[in-house]
């Protein structure tokens, strides 16, 4: 399973996890999402200009505001 990251917020999608609050259970694909699905965090970029990062990377942080225990806070 892959993760998305939104370049403007940082925000990370995660296959594996889904996004509860927005209506997709874990293991939601990325191709399940609605291409006019937007950002949660910030709203300003849709489902095409979110960056691929794979199942472990990501460019900066994960953004992830709904879920527990993702990343190490600090």
């Amino acid at each position: 399973m892959a993760r998305f990251q939104c370049p403007d917020c940082s925000y990370v999608y995660d296959e594996v996890l889904g996004e509860a609050h927005e209506g997709f259970p874990p293991s939601t694909s990325w191709a399940q999402i609605p291409d006019d699905w937007a950002c949660p965090d910030c709203a300003v970029r849709d489902k095409p200009d979110f960056i691929p990062l794979g199942s472990g990377e990501t460019t900066e942080n994960t953004g992830r505001r709904s879920s527990a225990g993702a990343g190490a806070g600090g």
